[in-house]
């Protein structure tokens, strides 16, 4: 069974791996997502029981064959993606009983025709079809029978070498109709039985190389089309005022787009337009469109009369340096250009809005070009008097003077993304809108009487702009800045807003605060949005919470109280664990472990040519009148001598103690230890022992010889030496009498 179901009954099973459509799919289910399985073969039964299913996504799959009363029991199914299998044929049977289907999708596959009738003639409300492959080559009469009106009509034919005229006719009505196409006589036959249907022809992949084999898309002069795109389409000097003579005769063509096309050519066009302009088309969209020698491209001097009737220009990612003089001032009834994305400069702008040029633009577009004096913009369009819309975003200004000459008309100004270190009076006092989001703004403290929205999202505001200058305020978006809190102070002067979203900033949420913010501030909408469950775990977290309905915690409310509770809290812990540690020698055993580490990086016996004692003495300097006396003399002068190492005659000058007393319990074949009252009070004895405590245990030898010099109460060793105590208990050590 699917385990990705949700409370709404859809089940995403997709990208799982399956080889067929999983079992216990019930009437609950309303959406079923099995896209980019494995699935070859649906059966009868795996949908049978899925009656209330609205929408089947089965694409990128490898299906191959359906039983024909498969989806008999989808009568409520509205949606059905088929796309990229491997079907080679289609069945009417599999459609017979979809009567709610609107969506039907199957490119991708690897049929070759439709069959000899029409596989869609039950599907009455179908809206959207998607048809066609790479192996896809007939469309017959009849194919679209029981079609009357759709939506839209896709038909990926790149490889479609035969249709029969008439195949298309049967549908009245397309509002969009896509055509994936490389021969152009079928494309022609197909638009002959399109002229009066089809309100957008979208064009996708057809070449359009030489005027000879433009003639046979002349039939597209009647057609009735109202918004024509060409997408990846090639086009040449040669073939564009063919395209354009085509264009003009369309009798009720009004928008005219090219998408991610390519021009192969300089501008050199050839063309008589004044005669026959076009009295409908009135937009034109132009994105992306690679001219590979653009430095070379002409003034489009030959295109001015078709220009004069444009209301909306778009010419998006398209190279743009230059708007030539003449065309601005062609375009009379221009009221929405859009130039962005392009490489259009400070001294280029000038030269495009040239007096009298664009003399009914409303609406200008010219973000993300290369324009970086912000007065020299403002001048050059000073002159717009129409001017009410204005977007200079993602330009690199940097600075910003104290005046500038803006149209009187202006209304709406986008500076965001412009670098611009602080806000001056040269932004203009007409405004209405005013976006000066993501520049690093520290205060915002203009006087702009008529404003109405303030966008300052992305900046490093700690305060509220004052309210004072901007007495007309409604909306205020002071998104992710460095706001703490809002005083009483500040919200007083903004009573009149609607709106105001200050998430993602670093609010310390408070009882107080949001209290004041829906009983006293009156603002009908705030977006507070406590950016770290951290800094404030509410509610509120979701941007866009109504105040009113939030119910703060004891930590919310009394955070205060709390961390300070938690701080006391923290420093007895930590001071009943020195008191622990104390008890216990915790230091020692931290100590220990620091010397067992460093011994550990060291061979466990030294070679033999490195041996240099026949033992280290450990012993109290209090001891020392018998151990130097008695005992070493004893040792060194028997036959033979013993050699051994004592700290006051062996140890290395300017070394440090504690590698001193590790080297020299390496170079030793034993460990001597004199213990006494006054061996287990001295602290360097106690690192001895315990450092030769790491070897005698950690090697599992014999190397510790103990002499108890005096008799010592067993609870005068330390207990840490559990093993020490152990070993006095079962191996042999030497006493010296009392008499000697």
């Amino acid at each position: 069974a699917c385990p990705s179901c949700d409370a709404s009954q859809l089940c995403n099973c997709s990208s799982m791996g399956l080889d067929f459509i999983p079992h216990g799919i019930t009437a609950k289910i309303t959406v079923l997502n099995l896209a980019h399985n494995r699935i070859k073969h649906i059966q009868s039964q795996d949908l049978q029981q899925a009656v209330n299913l609205r929408a089947l996504l089965l694409q990128s799959n490898k299906i191959s064959s359906i039983d024909e009363d498969s989806f008999w029991s989808l009568g409520k199914l509205e949606r059905l993606d088929l796309s990229n299998n491997s079907l080679a044929h289609l069945s009417p049977v599999w459609f017979g009983h979809l009567f709610s289907l609107q969506h039907l999708h199957l490119q991708g596959n690897s049929y070759r025709d439709l069959g000899q009738s029409s596989p869609f003639s039950s599907l009455k409300n179908l809206s959207s079809l998607h048809l066609g492959n790479l192996q896809f080559s007939v469309i017959r009469q009849g194919n679209f029978d029981g079609i009357e009106l759709l939506h839209q009509l896709w038909i990926d034919g790149s490889n479609l070498s035969q249709y029969e005229q008439g195949s298309l006719k049967s549908i009245k009505q397309i509002n969009h109709m896509i055509l994936n196409l490389r021969n152009s006589n079928i494309f022609s036959e197909i638009v002959r039985d399109l002229l009066h249907s089809v309100t957008w022809l979208e064009v996708r992949r057809i070449t359009f190389s030489n005027a000879a084999e433009m003639q046979v898309l002349r039939v597209m002069s009647s057609s009735f089309v109202k918004k024509i795109s060409f997408r990846q389409t090639l086009l040449t000097d040669a073939t564009v005022p063919e395209i354009v003579s085509i264009l003009e005769d369309m009798p009720k063509l009004v928008e005219l787009e090219l998408v991610d096309c390519r021009l192969l050519g300089t501008g050199q066009w050839k063309m008589e337009i004044q005669a026959k302009k076009s009295q409908t088309l009135r937009i034109l969209t132009i994105k992306k469109l690679s001219i590979e020698e653009f430095y070379l491209f002409t003034d489009l001097q030959s295109v001015e009369g078709l220009l004069s009737l444009l209301t909306r220009v778009t010419v998006q990612n398209t190279k743009v340096f230059l708007v030539p003089c003449r065309i601005s001032q062609h375009l009379q009834s221009l009221v929405y250009l859009d130039l962005s994305a392009n490489l259009l400069g400070d001294l280029s702008l000038e030269h495009s809005a040239c007096q009298g040029g664009w003399p009914s633009l409303q609406t200008l577009n010219l973000s993300q070009n290369s324009l970086s004096d912000l007065e020299r913009t403002s001048k050059s369009l000073s002159h717009l008097g129409n001017l009410i819309v204005l977007d200079i975003s993602q330009n690199n200004f940097g600075e910003i003077p104290d005046v500038c000459d803006w149209p009187k008309s202006l209304k709406y100004l986008n500076l965001s993304g412009t670098q611009i270190p602080k806000v001056t009076t040269c932004i203009p006092q007409t405004l209405e809108v005013l976006d000066v989001s993501g520049n690093n703004l520290k205060e915002f403290g203009l006087q702009l009487p008529l404003l109405k929205e303030l966008y300052l999202t992305r900046n490093q505001l700690k305060t509220l702009p004052g309210a004072a200058p901007i007495p007309n305020l409604v909306s205020l978006s002071v998104r992710r800045n460095k706001l703490n809190s809002f005083s009483k102070e500040e919200f007083e002067s903004f009573r009149r807003m609607k709106l105001l979203d200050a998430s993602d900033n670093n609010f310390i949420c408070s009882c107080e605060f949001l209290s004041f913010l829906h009983h006293e501030a009156g603002i009908s909408q705030v977006l507070v949005g406590w950016p770290d469950k951290y800094v404030c775990d509410s509610p509120l977290a979701v941007r866009g919470a109504q105040v009113g309905a939030v119910h703060l915690s004891l930590m919310e409310c009394h955070r205060s109280l709390v961390v300070s509770l938690i701080c006391i809290l923290v420093f007895l812990v930590i001071l009943l664990l020195v008191a622990v540690g104390y008890k216990y020698h915790m230091v020692w055993y931290l100590r220990m472990t620091w010397a067992w580490l460093q011994a550990k990086r060291k061979p466990k016996r030294a070679p033999p040519k490195d041996v240099c004692y026949d033992a280290f003495v450990s012993y109290s300097e209090n001891d020392s009148d018998w151990v130097e006396n008695t005992m070493v003399r004893e040792l060194e002068q028997a036959c033979p001598p013993f050699r051994l190492c004592l700290h006051k005659r062996d140890f290395v000058p300017g070394k440090w103690i504690v590698d001193n007393i590790i080297d020299s319990i390496e170079k030793s074949r034993k460990t001597l230890f004199v213990l006494s009252e006054h061996f287990v009070q001295s602290e360097w004895c106690k690192y001895e022992l315990d450092f030769s405590h790491f070897r005698l245990f950690d090697e599992n030898n014999d190397a510790a010889i103990l002499v108890l010099l005096e008799p010592i109460q067993s609870k005068a060793i330390p207990k840490r030496f559990c093993k020490l105590r152990k070993i006095m208990n079962t191996k042999t050590y030497l006493e010296w009498p009392l008499e000697e």
